[in-house]
């Protein structure tokens, strides 16, 4: 079936599912595989259980009986390009964001600020790749104003092919960082496939927002038609500066020279830069500046990214959804610097899919904590358990390979009166420690 002909249908059924569980009453399934998983194999129960259409591209022939189930050649390549017909058919400014930390916060906080003015379109979670971005585009529809659409990557050239999907007119790379160096090969590689943003936006005269303080975005966006932000530079678009030490992100920000204060629930002064984007973008589509710092203040952080949570026992800094050496770095430099009377611990978890530098980049990490002044130190991944267990010779400091060993190790010690930092990469699970705190 043609693209044009198979988006008459979605016209009719615009509500998209990939999920054979999740099937809305009138929608289109689309029956994807993955390693473990064959969509295909449930076509048939999608419609029995509502759903409009089927899309497959494994069938007994090229014309099944149920004039419902549609064949072609690849339903994944077929969704991408129903998304990227669709797309061609909003006259709506597409904001595309991407880079190593603060894209999924960044992101929301955009959404939150022009939301005050439009009807605003995002991408969901950190839903972010090449199904998330077609389905984000797929939820689009007439009331829409804007869409922004968060791209992630972990090889060389994705970004670039979400760019040719959704075809942004704004781009914003947040930082770049070493992270998924197993999949990209280099940090010369990683500086590369973000920067695809860049170029795409480049080719098609679309306007970017750098970061003037990020030396590698300011070089590689010379020359393009751009908008500046930064720290502590009132000539510049948007500009910021920390208003006080706590442990929330308090900041004032100007728009030229005309300040105003913010205090958010977002831990972590580099959000400091993920607040000043999003600002920079609210008063380039005409936010006014009070609506923007309201926006910012209301925006509660989740999904274990840069929360404050007190529980009964301690507080705590919650950052377990993603970790790489440049966001560790970022975030152990500032809780080392909040001051409180309690204690301090920290329990970190291993920093996944870095590939060869994993042990390289692990060895510092601990380098680092050996010149802190943490009470506890707790330490769960192979990574420190196999790899560089000989590097840590830190008092107070506990290695498990599993997070149940060191729920265990809760259980029998249990921390109460800390001030407790929790970082670490998803798939540590760092999260089911929180109730044992």
């Amino acid at each position: 079936m043609e693209i044009s002909a198979l988006y008459e249908i979605y016209k009719k059924y615009p509500v998209v599912t990939t999920d054979s569980r999740v099937c809305p009453h009138d929608s289109i399934f689309f029956a994807l595989k993955g390693e473990h998983f064959n969509g295909n194999q449930f076509a048939e129960s999608a419609i029995e259980k509502g759903c409009a259409y089927a899309v497959v591209d494994e069938w007994e022939n090229d014309k099944p009986e149920n004039p419902r189930i549609i064949v072609v050649e690849n339903v994944l390549e077929t969704l991408q390009k129903l998304a990227n017909f669709h797309r061609k058919k909003l006259k709506i400014t597409i904001v595309g964001i991407t880079g190593t930390n603060g894209k999924t916060t960044t992101k929301e906080l955009i959404a939150s600020i022009l939301s005050k003015e439009f009807k605003v379109a995002f991408t969901q979670g950190n839903f972010n790749n090449h199904i998330g971005v077609p389905l984000t585009l797929l939820s689009i529809n007439k009331s829409h104003e804007i869409g922004v659409i968060e791209m992630g990557a972990n090889h060389p050239g994705e970004i670039r092919e979400l760019c040719e999907i959704a075809e942004p007119n704004i781009g914003l790379i947040t930082n770049i960082g070493k992270a998924h160096i197993e999949g990209f090969g280099s940090l010369e590689n990683v500086i590369k496939t973000k920067c695809e943003l860049y170029d795409f936006i480049r080719e098609h005269e679309g306007k970017v927002f750098v970061n003037k303080d990020n030396s590698t975005l300011s070089e590689k966006s010379e020359g393009m038609d751009r908008i500046l932000y930064g720290r502590d530079n009132p000539g510049l678009f948007v500009s910021g500066t920390l208003s006080a030490e706590t442990p929330f992100l308090h900041f004032d920000w100007n728009f030229f020279e005309h300040p105003h204060r913010v205090k958010t629930h977002l831990v972590g002064e580099y959000n400091l830069d993920n607040a000043l984007a999003a600002a920079a973008i609210g008063k380039y589509f005409g936010i006014n500046a009070e609506l923007i710092s309201s926006a910012l203040e209301a925006y509660e952080p989740k999904n274990n990214r840069s929360q404050f949570e007190r529980t009964q026992h301690n507080d705590l800094i919650i950052d377990a959804y993603n970790a790489n050496p440049t966001s560790m770095k970022a975030m152990l430099e500032f809780f080392s610097k909040i001051k409180s009377d309690l204690p301090k611990a920290v329990i970190l978890g291993e920093m996944k899919e870095l590939g060869p530098i994993a042990e390289v980049e692990h060895r510092k990490m601990l380098d680092y904590l050996h010149g802190q002044s943490f009470d506890k130190i707790y330490l769960v991944g192979s990574v420190f358990t196999d790899g560089v267990t000989g590097s840590i010779t830190m008092k107070n400091t506990f290695v498990f390979e599993r997070v149940e060993q060191l729920i265990e190790e809760l259980e029998r010690h249990p921390l109460a009166g800390y001030y407790v930092l929790l970082k670490g990469s998803h798939s540590v699970q760092l999260e089911k420690v929180i109730p044992f705190l």
